[in-house]
């Protein structure tokens, strides 16, 4: 008999085999390397959470427009050696490789433009833009696994009515966890992990 696993666009049944192969996880479970052998048919941007392997819904506009202008606000403030990067994964352990909206990263010199993960230690920030279907991920599961890492900075970014909220955590060595530092809704002003200023405004221009 068929197992069922949801509906299609039209509301009519699917069943199991509806799925693709690549769908179906190996038999000792998911592991990070494992998103860089999937098939051309598989979508573009996948993340290994838990070692569950999650595909990421459409971006809305609100969502596009503050990660295009905050990754040109940070590539722009950041410090030689640095970079502003998107659509990239970070590889914290054998089943975990999520994908922050944005990262700040360390360039290590010579690791060319093939790459498709960093390393935690490369990552002096990483930052996500919440959307409807990633808020229990992006508020609490994704930011524990950064702090357990040892990524010292991490913005949650809301979306109240229509205007960014950027939520600014640092972490705390001696236990291991973000505490909150700011709570911003008019102007972002920090000194770390370098100085950086921009407005709620320029986030959506």
């Amino acid at each position: 008999m068929n197992r069922k696993v949801g509906t299609d666009s039209e509301g009519d049944e699917m069943t199991a085999e509806a799925l693709p192969s690549w769908f179906y996880p190996p038999a000792d479970g998911w592991v990070a390397e494992d998103l860089d052998r999937l098939p051309p048919e598989a979508p573009r941007r996948l993340e290994l959470v838990d070692g569950a392997l999650i595909v990421m819904s459409p971006q809305t506009k609100f969502h596009m427009r503050v990660i295009d202008n905050l990754i040109r606000v940070l590539r722009s403030a950041a410090p030689e050696g640095f970079d502003a990067v998107r659509e990239m994964t970070v590889t914290l352990g054998r089943r975990q490789r999520p994908e922050p909206d944005i990262m700040v990263v360390r360039e290590t010199p010579g690791a060319g433009l093939d790459r498709t993960t960093y390393q935690p230690d490369e990552v002096v920030l990483a930052i996500e833009v919440v959307s409807p279907d990633s808020e229990e991920r992006d508020r609490k599961v994704k930011p524990e696994r950064y702090a357990q890492a040892g990524i010292r900075h991490f913005w949650r970014i809301e979306n109240e009515n229509s205007h960014p909220v950027v939520h600014v955590y640092e972490l705390d060595h001696t236990t291991g966890a973000y505490v909150p530092t700011a709570i911003e809704r008019e102007k972002l002003r920090l000194t770390v992990p370098f100085p950086i200023t921009v407005t709620m405004r320029e986030l959506l221009s």
